[in-house]
């Protein structure tokens, strides 16, 4: 029987894995991050460099990947804040009230409350952007401990410098891995901005391009016009509606999110002077107020704030010449029956001929629809014995005009009505 020999097995060494293919990689891993800013309009984006330059905790509401911390890492580079992220809902509460620490005589000293690490880090820096992530998903005994950190800027004995902001981001709890609805103490102490994406600014991102967070320049002669204006208007909206200087909503999840009480007007007073003095639209107004006292009461405030800048129906009674009178179709019927009114008040002949002269300049600089409502009522003051002014002929065909055209539209409706 022959024996056969079988060749030894010899092991293969496994090809080396080269470092210059991670280095490689590496590089390439740098040139998908490397990326650019531009100066770019950006409503919310603004909005929340505002809030955070007004020294107000800022909540953003936002679905899960929606860029909510993307933004913070931005804005923190942009203002030169060194960024501290704490994820809420992995903390314990006593990480936000202080650890219990006993010394050499607790009898005599007490027994101190020590802070985490990162707290400390802030202090010896001295400024700083606090990001609390994840605030949706931390247990109701977590955000109890969270009050004093974000009104007070304590942590246990520890003071938080002035030069620290604080910025949280929430998921829905809908999109919430476990989620919680925040405690109404909680939720009363944010800015509240619901942050959405922009398909542009995603689209021209990708390409390497991203809108840059910009502080908002301040005017230093607008001061003191800023805090007046705003302390009128929070002031003048709650002396005619009391009702809405604490209302707390019924339902739990809108007692999660901004509503209106003292503390959270004071917050918007303060945001309307920043917004004032720095020049922004209303669009980032409007997400400012209605973040912290609700959309309710927000939008009347707003509109408080228009009637605010509307002209004085006596001013332009004194010069219908020059009356400048607001665009917006709104603004200029609620102008127009002001001065009516006005005149009802104090109805005179030489006042009445005015006011005829206003509706006149309002016919020639805008909608001639608007001169209706308020010429029918101005002709229903006319006394026996006053002349037709001749500003009255020029209003007559627009009135007419207008009115038929309402008519027809009447008419037409009417018709495709009933030809359903």
């Amino acid at each position: 029987m022959s024996s056969c020999t079988l060749p030894a097995a010899t092991d293969t060494p496994a090809e080396p894995v080269h470092d210059s293919q991670l280095n490689v990689a590496g590089a390439l891993l740098t040139l998908l991050r490397d990326a650019d800013t531009e100066p770019r309009p950006d409503t919310q984006l603004e909005a929340l460099t505002l809030a955070v330059a007004a020294d107000l905790p800022v909540l953003l509401w936002g679905g899960p990947g929606i860029g909510k911390t993307a933004a913070l890492t931005q804005l923190a580079a942009a203002l030169d804040l060194p960024l501290t992220t704490v994820i809420a809902s992995v903390h314990e509460p006593s990480d936000f009230s202080g650890l219990p620490i006993i010394g050499d005589d607790p009898a005599e000293q007490g027994v101190p409350m020590a802070p985490p690490e990162w707290a400390v880090r802030l202090v010896r820096a001295g400024r700083g952007l606090l990001f609390l992530d994840e605030l949706s998903t931390a247990p109701p005994a977590v955000q109890a401990a969270l009050l004093r950190l974000v009104l007070e800027r304590r942590i246990g004995s520890l003071q938080l410098p002035p030069g620290v902001r604080i910025v949280a981001a929430a998921n829905p709890r809908s999109s919430a891995a476990d989620g919680w609805e925040l405690s109404p103490p909680l939720a009363n102490r944010f800015v509240h901005l619901q942050w959405t994406h922009d398909h542009d600014v995603v689209v021209r991102g990708l390409a390497g391009t991203w809108p840059r967070a910009t502080l908002p320049p301040l005017d230093a002669d607008k001061l003191p016009e800023a805090v007046n204006f705003a302390r009128r208007a929070v002031c003048g909206l709650l002396s005619a509606r009391p009702a809405l200087v604490h209302r707390l909503p019924t339902s739990e999840t809108r007692r999660g999110g901004a509503w209106p009480s003292p503390r959270s007007w004071e917050m918007t007073l303060c945001l309307i002077a920043f917004a004032t003095a720095a020049g922004s639209s209303r669009e980032v107004l409007s997400l400012l107020v209605r973040g912290t006292v609700g959309d309710g009461p927000g939008l009347e405030l707003l509109a408080s704030l228009d009637r605010m800048d509307l002209p004085d129906p006596e001013t332009l009674l004194a010069d219908p010449a020059s009356a400048v009178l607001p665009e917006r179709g709104d603004l200029r019927q609620a102008v127009l029956d002001g001065v009516v009114d006005a005149v009802r008040k104090r109805l005179e002949k030489s006042r009445w001929d005015a006011a005829w002269a206003v509706l006149a300049r309002a016919v020639e600089t805008g909608a001639p629809d608007l001169v209706v409502v308020p010429a029918t009522t101005l002709a229903s003051l006319r006394r026996a014995d006053w002349d037709v002014p001749p500003s009255i002929e020029g209003l007559a065909g627009a009135v007419t005009l207008s009115r038929r055209a309402n008519e027809a539209a009447a008419r037409a409706s009417v018709t495709t009505k009933a030809g359903r």
